[in-house]
């Protein structure tokens, strides 16, 4: 599935149109993009987290070459998925 689908699957769920729908999920996308970038942290409960981790500096190798490379710290997204949700895709899997 991709934003179009779900823009597809949603106005029929709601009963709005294509447009409204692609509003919200472009409305929702975005506002969970700047609360992170803020490095706050948005729950969405039974679906899952969206915040953000220091990864420490460390040493990696070029695996072309073997040669090592410094790679800097950094901060990085990161998404926990919620209980409900992985109960639901342990369900599907197998």
């Amino acid at each position: 599935m991709n934003k179009a689908d779900l823009v597809d699957i949603l106005a029929i769920e709601v009963g709005t149109t294509k447009k409204d729908a692609e509003l919200l999920v472009n409305a929702l996308i975005g506002t969970v993009i700047k609360s992170v970038a803020r490095g706050e942290k948005v729950t969405l409960v039974g679906f899952g987290t969206f915040d953000t981790i220091q990864r420490k500096a460390r040493t990696g190798r070029n695996p072309k070459t073997n040669e090592l490379l410094a790679i800097p710290a950094k901060r990085v997204a990161r998404f926990k998925v919620g209980k409900e949700f992985a109960a639901a895709a342990h369900k599907t899997a197998k």
